[in-house]
């Protein structure tokens, strides 16, 4: 599933592809995706100035001056940057085709993701009105996950996976981050002191930025983009995430698993606590 670093990648992939560019046609094969496509709104993005490009949270923000439209990547979503145009695949669900003839593909098996029109005022739009702040460039971020923890008696894990509490922590780098700083995935969110949740909150931080810098874990090569960027090399720096029964690469005790609301948590009990 893509999570913060893969949505920035493929923001940044894009900014260069539709900033001060303008989008002549959306092309629609397919309208039901998590919301049904509404063309009737999302065609005040046609033949406007693209002001800008932005991520909030896991939402791709396309700002032009009429107002923004949301991409969101769900579960299994891809989009693909073509300078020339490629046979439609089952799950090419739509394109935005752009005044230079780039194609803007969306693809989504599952049909988890989004493309919507949020307005002029993008902040109050349901879908990121309630969401938590940002991680990155966020210098009171640990002071904040301790100031809300007190009292919260579910896992840290899960606390940190909150989006309503921070964005952008899934699965893999909530794993990560919680191996660095040496807590417990279990560890009840209000038995973290407020030192540890200094190191947390870095921890987070660094891990997010570095798998940035290295294309994210979820996303494959761009085989779906004519530019030949190279994704997902994070993935061969995961110290737990998916390594369960592997060696720490701390104490060399192996990596466990357990289950944790749902989601498959990995973690070495000898060095977190």
């Amino acid at each position: 599933m893509p999570e913060l670093p893969e949505v920035e990648v493929t923001k940044r992939s894009l900014k260069s592809h539709l900033q001060g560019r303008q989008i002549e046609r959306i092309n629609v094969r397919e309208k039901r995706l998590r919301w049904p496509l509404n063309l009737n709104q999302l065609n005040h993005l046609l033949n406007q100035d693209i002001l800008s490009l932005s991520r909030r949270g896991k939402y791709i923000l396309i700002n032009s001056e009429r107002g923004t439209a949301l991409i969101h990547l769900g579960m299994s979503g891809s989009i693909g940057i073509l300078k020339h145009d490629r046979p439609i695949k089952k799950h090419d669900h739509f394109d935005l085709v752009t005044d230079n003839k780039v194609i803007i593909r969306f693809t989504d098996p599952r049909r988890f993701g989004s493309f919507v029109w949020a307005g002029k005022n993008p902040e109050k739009h349901k879908l990121l009105k309630n969401l938590g702040p940002e991680p990155l460039n966020n210098d009171q971020l640990g002071l904040h996950l301790h100031n809300l923890s007190k009292g919260r008696k579910t896992s840290v894990k899960a606390y940190i996976m909150n989006t309503n509490i921070v964005v952008g922590v899934g699965n893999i780098y909530a794993s990560e981050s919680l191996f660095i700083s040496g807590i417990h995935p279990k560890r009840r969110a209000n038995a973290v002191s407020k030192n540890r949740y200094l190191k947390l909150a870095t921890a987070i931080q660094n891990t997010l930025e570095k798998s940035i810098n290295m294309g994210g874990t979820t996303l494959r090569d761009f085989t779906y983009s004519d530019a030949g960027e190279k994704v997902g090399y994070f993935k061969q720096e995961l110290n737990v995430y998916g390594r369960g029964g592997s060696q720490c690469s701390k104490c060399e005790r192996p990596i466990k698993s357990v289950l944790l609301s749902g989601r498959s948590s990995f973690y070495c009990s000898n060095c977190q606590y």
